[in-house]
């Protein structure tokens, strides 16, 4: 059996980078799946990737691909498709029934447990991350209310060096 543990939380909230220190320290990690969609959009000539219908599905496509490919006893992926239907529930985004489907079977392939990565107090925005800190708030929340709809149990991880944020993540497995 697989243990599949989630970090969640606003963007710019730290997860990537605790995903890193997580794999430095020997754990099996799957990396985040909207970067390279917005990047492969961007590059096919979408400004503004997230205002195309497909999205969503094409994050929770690789999603799905990312998982399959992850065969440790024992995982932390940056996101999953609850976060993506956060995400859709955000832009808004109609929720296609392959969101719906991918949603509705986390809580089976996921563990119960979700890290919930709380914000910094500030943002950096990139080429993929266009938000203000005010708004990445408003997103955490959806992604909060996401989880907790769907049963999961949000474990908050507060602001703090990215060794002491993996040390308690680390401390609840």
């Amino acid at each position: 059996m697989i243990r599949r543990f989630i970090l969640t939380g606003a963007p710019g909230a730290g997860k990537t980078t605790i995903l890193r220190e997580l794999a430095a320290r020997g754990h099996a990690v799957v990396e985040e799946a909207a970067h390279p969609v917005i990047a492969e959009m961007t590059a096919g000539g979408f400004a503004e990737p997230w205002l195309d219908p497909s999205f969503t599905d094409r994050i929770c496509r690789r999603q799905a691909d990312l998982r399959a490919a992850a065969t440790a006893p024992q995982q932390f992926h940056d996101r999953s498709p609850v976060c993506t239907l956060a995400l859709a529930r955000y832009l808004p985004q109609p929720v296609s029934p392959t969101l719906a489907a991918e949603a509705a079977i986390a809580p089976d392939l996921y563990e119960r447990r979700v890290f919930l990565v709380q914000p910094l107090g500030f943002i950096v925005n990139t080429e993929a991350r266009r938000i203000s800190y005010a708004d990445t708030l408003k997103f955490e929340a959806v992604h909060i209310a996401a989880y907790e709809e769907l049963g999961f149990v949000l474990i908050p991880i507060p602001p703090g060096t990215v060794e002491e944020r993996a040390d308690i993540i680390e401390a609840h497995i």
